[in-house]
């Protein structure tokens, strides 16, 4: 038969998940709400239960797709041709049966386990003789799974990255309650990471000279701080500014993260005057900073893969290119985790002040002894502040603490200081009402924080951190308790 043919019979069988009453339900029943069957018995079954989407006998037939698409005879066109076929289908499935879709991939194309327990027996056998070298090879091809070559298949397709990308991220939500997916989960992830490995990205600036569809992207993706009208966006694209996404070769006309840079005389304390739609612009011959103000992931099916680094790396090079008086590479960064912290640990901040301390901060709230509540009470309208009182100067010292002492799993706690640090970056300013946007406000008390990429000194601020110590200058040092 054809391929047309096959796929037009196969997508015309798949159909047959939607039609209503393709197979009888089984009433539900008590048993049935507290136990789900796997897949081997569903597959082995008659009658579907009433909380599952796809009868035995559809099951049973998208696995037999399923499989026609990993034939070992088959070219990776014609396989990528039923791949493409059985796509098809699943734009049109319900999320109940594409989860009983995702299921069938995870759990019926694993690895041999037999030939995974023989693999091993052999290499462990081998170990230190002349053969230790065939044996690896032979276990690492017995770890080769058909759900490799499956959704390798699903790749070949024009639209089948964009498929697997899109498949992913409505999976991950599902991990947690769902741990049957996982093996599928990983599998992505690590295919993804060979796929959107950054030497296959092309760095791309994008202007207000691009193309629509591409600018109205970033509107969409824009994670950081919300684009509010084209006259925001013009602003952010303006000669001043500069604005840099990856893209992969594949999803040509969408970036997978993009960055955006403001160029001025000095470092940013406040992103206000950046996001001023009718703000002077700077004049890019006294630019000594590179403000990169926002950063933002576009594809959750992505999730993983880390590529934030090389686009900081290769957006300081350009830029350093173009504007060779630029110095000083320096985020203005948010805080997002800083208020939710300190509403859990403010007890414990009280009790890292001095006796002084602590009275003034009570006559300044009202109570003394102050608590927690009566801190946080009054911390609640920040910008309210004066410069002097010691309620600023108490979250300023705990967002001190919260960002260069408090680590999970040796790593910082905050998510946007893990990835800047990570990088090698260190924690250089904080500034009072950086963002005093309602967002901002509800995050970190409209806390920001400069992270200095300091070029000359990355590596030793990896070290630094590799070793348990979160890298800082001595005006945020100074702010420890």
């Amino acid at each position: 038969m054809s391929t047309p043919g096959w796929i037009s019979r196969s997508v015309s069988r798949l159909r047959a998940v939607s039609e209503p009453h393709a197979e009888p339900v089984t009433p539900k029943t008590k048993e049935a709400d507290t136990s789900r069957r796997s897949m081997r018995e569903r597959l082995d079954g008659t009658l579907r239960h009433s909380e599952e989407a796809l009868s035995p006998r559809v099951l049973r037939r998208t696995l037999h797709e399923l499989k026609a698409i990993v034939d070992t005879q088959l070219s990776e066109i014609e396989a990528g041709k039923r791949a493409k076929g059985v796509a098809a289908w699943y734009a049109r499935a319900t999320p109940e049966e594409r989860s009983d879709c995702w299921l069938l991939m995870s759990e019926q194309f694993a690895p041999d386990a037999q030939h995974i327990r023989m693999a091993r027996e052999q290499y462990e056998a081998a170990l230190g003789t002349a053969e230790e070298g065939a044996a690896e090879v032979k276990l690492r091809k017995a770890f080769y799974s058909p759900r490799t070559r499956l959704l390798q298949r699903f790749s070949v397709f024009p639209e089948g990255m964009r498929f697997l990308v899109d498949m992913r991220a409505e999976l991950l939500p599902q991990l947690k309650s769902e741990k049957r997916l996982l093996a599928l989960d990983a599998e992505l992830e690590v295919l993804f990471s060979t796929w959107f490995d950054v030497a296959f990205l092309e760095l791309r600036r994008i202007s207000w000279d691009s193309p629509a569809s591409l600018i109205e992207k970033l509107i969409k993706y824009e994670a950081v701080h919300d684009i509010r009208s084209w006259a925001d966006l013009k602003n952010r694209l303006d000669s001043d500014r500069r604005c840099y996404g990856f893209f992969h070769p594949r999803l040509p006309d969408e970036p997978l993260i993009f960055v955006e840079v403001a160029l001025l005389d000095e470092m940013a304390a406040t992103v206000t005057p950046l996001l001023d739609e009718g703000g002077a612009v700077a004049d890019l011959g006294k630019a000594t900073h590179a403000i990169f103000y926002s950063i933002s992931n576009t594809q959750p099916g992505l999730k993983g893969v880390s590529f934030g680094d090389s686009l900081i790396k290769r957006v300081v090079d350009t830029l350093r290119a173009d504007f060779p008086r630029l110095k000083t590479f320096v985020t203005l960064s948010p805080i997002p985790g800083f208020r939710a912290w300190l509403g859990k640990h403010a007890p414990r901040m009280l009790e890292q002040l001095s006796d002084k301390e602590r009275r003034e901060l009570g006559r300044a709230c009202g109570f003394e002894p102050p608590g927690a509540e009566h801190v946080l009470s009054v911390a609640d309208k920040p910008l309210g502040l004066s410069d002097k009182s010691p309620v600023r100067a108490f979250l300023m010292r705990c967002a001190a603490h919260y960002l260069g002492r408090e680590l999970v799993d040796d790593k910082p706690l905050d998510p946007v200081a893990r990835f800047h640090l990570g990088n090698g970056a260190r924690v250089e300013r904080i500034n009072w009402a950086g963002d005093p946007s309602s967002k901002g406000l509800k995050q970190s008390y409209g806390l920001m924080v400069n992270y200095l990429y300091d070029l000359k000194k990355l590596h030793k601020h990896r070290a630094q951190l590799a070793t348990g110590k979160i890298p800082v200058s001595s005006d945020v040092s100074d702010l420890h308790f």
